[in-house]
């Protein structure tokens, strides 16, 4: 029913692209011209749509256009792996403004990072006037998103129930939206210049392996938040090898970043990170590009099994790994296309991630943005809006 087309679904429709004028949107939702002029005016109030008259100084627009407003505010993305921090700070249509990456020490604990975080945060925010409307956070392993928590993670070990959203206190009283890191690689793929895949499996290719899996358009969560583990499966080519999540036989254990530098180390080649190895195999160094070709094939193995299972139309590779995508890609193909069943495979396409090393970071601000304009959050913030006005004009 057109009365049930609420003012974030027509914010929708303008970010889109899809109604750029009131006449649009009538003929799109069939609302009422009142409908629409009442919606259209409460996000002009929020900010959140410019009119045609305030957008004529940046091209002449038609009086009657519309368009999303950008620079309602900002949003922050921390992405947090074993080894290394990205910070940025984006606007709200995935624009990066700033960002800050360092590698920080291993198995450093979050009372130590985090403070070094939001102080870099700080810093990246200076002479950002908008305001900072949220911030996106992914963690490796399984989060509790709504506890704010990380819950499993043998790479961060002692961050596990660490409460993270008290951080963030002095740059914004917004949410915190918390992910794991291989879905916030998948977020970034349905997000701005990303593919849009309606299904794909994404993998994360680093010093850890994780799967996202984007079905209908959506990332899927799972019943605990584990969705992916596949680093964790076992395989029968690992053996006994000891995991560093504390089990034995882990995909990991063979075809992990850790397991692959530990590889290249023990042949002679320095080596402290997988992208060492990567640059190594980029550069022609014959041990680090056959450690990098098996490792593909390893990974293979499994993932042709969520293939026969799931049927994507696309695989995503990112991840350091992904550095070397033809060379790395190459091993997983040569499995993934000998297991999986010719149906399965039969339109398949392997492709690296669209942002590729900042693809964690638009991950991050993909989940708080998305979380910011969803329909059930923006129209209870635009109720509240409206409410409190009110209640300020009866008063006086």
């Amino acid at each position: 029913m057109p009365e049930m087309t609420t003012a974030a679904d027509v914010l929708a429709l303008v970010r889109s692209g899809r109604a750029l004028t009131r006449s649009d949107l009538q003929k799109t939702t069939g609302l009422s011209r009142t409908a629409v002029v009442s919606r259209v005016s409460a996000l002009v109030d929020a900010g959140l749509i410019l009119t045609g008259e305030e957008l004529a100084s940046t091209g002449g627009r038609p009086p009657g256009s519309l368009s999303f407003n950008a620079d309602a505010g900002v949003v922050l993305a921390v992405a947090i792996g074993r080894s290394r921090s990205q910070l940025a700070v984006f606007d709200l249509d995935g624009r990066e403004l700033a960002g800050d990456t360092r590698d920080h020490e291993v198995g450093i604990a979050a009372d130590d990072l985090m403070p070094d975080v939001t102080d870099r945060l700080e810093r990246l925010l200076e002479g950002i006037e908008p305001p900072v409307l949220g911030v996106g956070m992914s963690l490796p392993g399984v989060v509790d998103p709504v506890r704010l928590v990380s819950v499993d993670s043998p790479v961060m070990r002692g961050w596990d129930g660490v409460a993270l959203d008290p951080y963030f206190d002095r740059l914004t009283d917004g949410p915190l939206v918390l992910v794991n890191d291989t879905d916030a690689l998948a977020s970034a793929e349905l997000f701005g210049s990303g593919l849009h895949p309606r299904d794909a499996l994404v993998v994360k290719a680093s010093t850890g392996l994780g799967l996202a899996v984007i079905a209908d358009g959506r990332v899927l969560r799972g019943h605990a938040g584990a969705v992916g583990e596949i680093g964790h499966t076992r395989v029968e080519s690992a053996g006994e090898r000891p995991c560093r999540c504390g089990a034995t036989g882990c995909l990991e254990t063979v075809a992990a970043g850790w397991a692959l530098t530990q590889g290249l180390v023990d042949s002679g080649v320095s080596a402290g990170h997988i992208r060492d190895l990567v640059a190594a195999a980029l550069a022609g160094d014959a041990i680090a590009r056959g450690l990098l070709r098996e490792a593909g094939r390893q990974l293979g193995e499994v993932l042709a099994i969520a293939i026969n299972l799931l049927n994507p139309e696309v695989v995503v590779i990112g991840g350091d790994m992904a550095g070397a995508f033809d060379l790395y890609t190459a091993g997983v193909r040569e499995t993934v296309y000998s297991r999986s069943t010719a149906l399965a495979t039969r339109d398949l396409t392997f492709v690296p991630s669209t942002h590729a090393d900042s693809t964690g970071m638009v991950g991050c601000a993909a989940v708080v943005i998305n979380h910011l304009l969803s329909p059930e959050r923006l129209d209870a913030q635009l109720s509240q809006d409206a409410a409190t006005v009110k209640a300020a004009s009866t008063s006086a």
